[in-house]
């Protein structure tokens, strides 16, 4: 109990101790040890590393996931050292909704259809963008927090001591700067006419006491500067060791660019594909279209019709004298009869409609060769 109380006493001093140090160093009435440049450079280094490393590993959380409720739940589960549940992705979600809605509508017409054909892509974007999640997650988000809560808590522990033994070495200076102009002041010689024989002892005493108290603020400097120079020599090394981390960062950097443009490619491909599919379905507004004619008395007429859909034959077609446009094909196109005409992307072709042609369609001319083109493929240029 009594080495408690001891060990208590004296951390307590130790504290009264730096506080008094570091309140007169703000006040300007005590020297204060500074650091080589180098070192200041080290420190501000570092905390700018943390700084910045910090808000990029924030807002790439929010990125990967903008649901906050749902990054609270994942950051207690970890906390609680638990595997957080499997959660689907949003657009597995709308694509299960659609593939549900079109066996509700039934698959067999023209929108249901088409749900069940998006719904499907959909559901192949949200897996892909599950695993773009995880491999991000393992590959850029996990290094930056391992920096945060692992190196950088070591550089700030190791640097909270070094500043404790940096007032712990200038309370030792101030402590010895005091004992020598005691011993000073009590060596000066006495007045042979004012002091009596009894006060030449007096004086003879408080010098050796103040010369042995000079001796121990000097051991204790001493002590005091080789455990400020050993902790300032440890921190030094970690700060160095930024290097080492921008390093490592770097590579998690280009990993996670990697994974996005891998993710990127994938969702362009599938929504090609999804194009090229839902060009080849049936028409619903071309189909109710020729209903409501056929309601109206008018099949006969459209049905004989030369431009129509089912009877179009694009050798008979001829270009309007006004009315072209120039186009700009966006994606590769695979025509999927002699009536379409295939595209490749980034070509320019001249385009133009007939009446009575699906709006989805229109008249593409390449050179010789001519044919419909979906307009969904194409930006029409002015």
């Amino acid at each position: 109990m009594d080495f408690n109380v001891k060990k208590l006493a004296s951390g307590a001093g130790l504290f009264f101790t730096r506080a008094v140090q570091f309140t007169e160093e703000k006040l300007g009435q005590a020297e204060k040890t500074e650091l080589d440049a180098h070192f200041e450079n080290l420190m501000s280094r570092a905390d700018c590393t943390k700084n910045w490393t910090e808000k990029i590993y924030r807002q790439t959380e929010v990125l990967l996931q903008p649901n906050p409720s749902a990054r609270i739940e994942e950051f207690l589960y970890e906390k609680l050292d638990r595997k957080a549940p499997s959660r689907i992705t949003n657009g597995e979600l709308l694509g299960q909704y659609m593939q549900d809605a079109a066996r509700e509508f039934g698959p067999g017409t023209p929108y249901g259809s088409t749900l069940t054909t998006v719904g499907e892509c959909e559901r192949r974007l949200g897996a892909a963008e599950r695993d773009f999640l995880q491999t991000s997650t393992i590959s850029f988000l996990s290094p930056l927090r391992n920096f945060l809560e692992g190196d950088w808590k070591t550089i700030s522990k190791e640097r909270r001591l070094l500043e404790n033994l940096r007032l712990d070495l200038d309370a030792c200076k101030a402590r010895l700067k005091k004992a020598k102009l005691a011993e000073a002041k009590a060596a000066m010689a006495p007045d042979f006419q004012e002091t009596r024989p009894r006060n030449y002892v007096l004086s003879a005493s408080a010098s050796a006491l103040w010369s042995e108290e000079v001796e121990k603020a000097e051991h204790e400097l001493r002590v005091a500067q080789t455990e400020f120079d050993r902790q300032a020599e440890v921190t030094r090394l970690l700060l160095e060791g930024i290097s080492s981390t921008h390093v490592n960062h770097l590579r998690c950097l280009h990993e996670f660019v990697e994974a996005q443009a891998a993710f990127y490619k994938q969702c362009h491909f599938h929504m090609q594909e999804l194009q090229k599919e839902l060009g080849r379905l049936p028409n619903a507004f071309a189909l109710n279209s020729t209903q409501s004619m056929v309601a109206a008395g008018t099949a006969a007429e459209d049905i004989s019709s030369p431009v129509e859909k089912d009877t179009l034959k694009i050798e008979e077609v001829q270009a309007p004298a006004t009315g072209t446009r120039k186009a700009k094909v966006l994606y590769d196109y695979d025509a999927a009869d002699s009536s379409e005409l295939s595209l490749l992307a980034d070509e320019l072709i001249t385009v133009y409609t007939v009446p009575g042609m699906d709006s989805d369609w229109l008249i593409g001319e390449r050179g010789n060769q001519k044919g419909k083109v979906p307009v969904t493929y194409l930006e029409l240029l002015s």
